[in-house]
This record gives C-alpha cells, structure tokens and sequence, in this order.
C-alpha cells in the first residue's frame, strides 16, 4: 500500500529576472498595455503583485479592521509571463541578458540598447 503526503505539491517555478520595484508593462489580459511598478515577486506561485493593475473587488463583513465593511480595492498577482520588464533608457519591454562586470558582479542588460538596467 502506497503512502500519501499530505504535503503541498510544488509547481515548476519559472526563471524570472524581474524584481521588487521594477517598472514593467503587462502584454497580455484585461489591463494589456498598462505599466507599473513591482510591489511584491511571489517566487513559488509565478507571480508578481503591481502597482494599480489587476484591481479586484473583495466584498467584506464588518471586522476589528474595517468597522464599516463593504467593497475594498485591491491589487491581485498576474503570472510572470504575462509582464515584461521596461528599459528606462529606450523605453519600451525588453528581454534581458545577464552580463558579469570586471568586480564579478553580476547585472541585467537591455538586448535592445545595452543599457544596464540595475542601479
């Protein structure tokens, strides 16, 4: 007889090179064509959380923190491979490539204009 784990099964997580506070662009759902800035890269479910995109509706009873209750606004995550990170230089989405500098650190580069992207 076969045991079971009653443990949570752990998704594929995808390799991503975006970060807290990047500016990105969503390229795909409802809100396509919108930029914003990261709040919050959520590694184990492919998601990012932005700054005003994807806001949802949540309908709350009245609590200890919402003594009135009712419709609250709320940012939601988007997967991963729905966003592209911005180049602050040619503006506009761009893949990225990594590239290690002579002090052995290691930063991302815009494919379209060789600009670095971190500060």
């Amino acid at each position: 007889m076969k045991k079971r784990s009653h443990k949570k099964e752990v998704k594929d997580r995808i390799k991503s090179h975006i970060k807290k506070e990047d500016r990105v662009k969503v390229i795909t759902g409802r809100d396509r064509g919108k930029i914003g800035k990261v709040l919050k890269v959520i590694r184990k479910d492919n998601r990012v959380l932005i700054e005003n995109i994807n806001i949802v509706k949540h309908h709350t009873k009245p609590n200890a923190k919402n003594k009135q209750g009712g419709i609250i606004e709320s940012e939601a995550p988007l997967q991963l491979s729905n966003v592209m990170l911005m180049c602050n230089k040619c503006v506009s989405p761009v893949r990225i490539r990594m590239q290690q500098l002579e002090d052995g650190k290691q930063v991302r580069i815009c494919r379209k204009c060789s600009e670095i992207i971190d500060a």
